[in-house]
């Protein structure tokens, strides 16, 4: 993937344009003029970088963020609320780490969706990805895919746009849009990074082809065209070899090996992320950010393990059994819930609540946390009644997510959901939103459209107003 910000000095723009080598990066004249004006608007932003936690399914709100002890008994949440590190600011019970870090969060309980179209996992995920509804005339790239084409990575060996591990169905619902393929998100891969034996797809090279095998190879490749090329396809071909070279750094970097190897951390910060597959996630989105990966999407559910038999589908969509202290079974019961634990066991919340409450921590001990955008996302809640298999079912009206970091004002609760946690009652706002504060905290100027190969003009983040709370 191209890393804009580090294109030489010996390679302006006038030479990129003239020599072509601007349409084989991906890039108009337009773009490159985009690229150039959010490149310097970035050394006023309040974020450097973003990483989001997708947890993917529709988390149910009432039972975390949004607890709501005067609903209905017989549709209340047994999570009762408790008290954190700010008064008056409540969570459930679910999220005991998380409270002592609520100081540093801002939780929007007013989300909702405007319009329908977006209440399946699916549409839902890409939603939540792109900050633009699905049913949009022009497929829209994801904010991260945005965000890679305006702003580059901070490290030439890395992607800039990243996500841990990208491998369940609802990834595939990532978007480049009409954007080039270049600003695809780069998946790691992996069922279970806490396995010692996982190392990240694609970015190392085989042991085959490593070493001076490698090196061979590149010089080869370079000999193939310094040899063949015609004055008129040199151009083009120095184009392209910068994306073998920069594949090339990434396959030999020691760097980008460093970055994916989750045994440089300590045992302590290991055991504080959780041992598992989600406090690993977690744990290397930390390190990429710190290794120079401008955004991260973390998108974890719990693998299928010999000590979770029948959790073949561990993300949070609750149809049934939401409660139910072990496996909400295996067998469809119309509902459509089997293959995942209830909500309130270690392998989800209790994991979840661990890792995310360690990672703000952690990134504020690095001091990394003032110049991070951390949010904490899912695609929709769930209903504020319980259906007849004891399980929630998807709800679009009210649901909660959370940001910290980036000079985000900590210690509040943004807007309000009615009693029953059903429908917002103040200050509703909705993805388009949440993905305009993204670009708002990144200094990207919205003002500037972003263009398609045919050079039509497309706006972006301009359907959403920035969450004014978060500034």
């Amino acid at each position: 993937m191209p890393n804009f910000k580090s294109i030489d000095s010996e390679w302006t723009r006038r030479k990129l344009l003239t020599t072509g080598t601007a349409g084989i990066l991906g890039m108009s004249l337009p773009q490159l003029l985009a690229v150039e004006t959010s490149s310097a608007a970035l050394g006023s932003a309040a974020a450097k970088r973003v990483i989001v936690i997708l947890e993917q399914g529709g988390l149910s709100h009432i039972d975390t963020w949004d607890p709501k002890p005067d609903a209905v008994a017989e549709h209340r949440s047994p999570f009762r609320p408790i008290s954190t590190t700010v008064p008056g600011m409540q969570f459930t019970s679910l999220l005991p780490r998380t409270a002592r870090i609520a100081h540093k969060l801002a939780v929007v309980r007013s989300m909702h969706h405007n319009k329908g179209g977006a209440d399946a996992h699916p549409n839902g995920t890409q939603y939540a990805l792109s900050g633009a509804h699905p049913s949009s005339i022009l497929e829209m790239p994801d904010v991260g895919s945005v965000v890679s084409l305006l702003m580059g990575a901070n490290n030439p060996s890395l992607p800039p746009y990243v996500m841990i591990p990208g491998n369940s169905e609802q990834a595939a619902e990532t978007r480049t849009g009409f954007l080039p393929k270049s600003m695809s998100v780069f998946k790691t891969g992996g069922s279970d990074l806490s396995n010692q034996k996982w190392e990240v797809a694609d970015l190392l090279a085989r042991v085959d082809n490593s070493g001076s095998r490698l090196n061979n190879r590149q010089q080869l490749l370079e000999s193939l065209d310094h040899r063949f090329a015609s004055d008129l396809d040199k151009a083009g071909l120095h184009g392209m070899d910068r994306f073998y070279e920069q594949a090339f750094n990434s396959l030999t970097s020691q760097e980008v090996a460093h970055a994916f190897d989750l045994s440089q951390e300590s045992e302590n910060l290991r055991d504080a992320y959780g041992r598992g597959h989600r406090g690993s996630c977690y744990l290397l989105g930390r390190r990429l950010l710190e290794a120079g990966v401008r955004f991260v999407t973390i998108d974890v559910r719990w693998p299928l393990t010999s000590e979770t038999p029948g959790g073949f589908n561990l993300n949070w969509d609750h149809h049934d059994l939401i409660y139910t202290p072990g496996s909400c079974g295996t067998v469809r019961d119309k509902a459509g819930g089997e293959g995942r634990y209830g909500i309130g066991h270690w392998v989800m919340m209790g994991s979840t609540d661990r890792a995310f409450a360690a990672l703000v921590h952690d990134l504020d001990e690095r001091g990394l946390l003032d110049e991070t955008l951390v949010c904490f996302i899912s695609e929709f809640g769930r209903t504020p009644r319980l259906n007849k298999f004891a399980g929630r079912d998807h709800w679009t009206n009210a649901y909660s997510i959370a940001f910290a970091g980036a000079k985000t004002p900590g210690g509040q609760i943004i807007g309000e959901s009615d009693r029953d946690g059903g429908y917002v009652v103040s200050q509703a706002y909705t993805p388009e939103d949440y993905a305009t504060s993204i670009y708002e905290k990144l200094g990207v100027d919205r003002s500037l459209p972003l263009f398609t190969s045919a050079q039509r003009p497309v706006h972006f983040g301009h359907l959403g107003q920035p969450i004014a709370e978060l500034f």
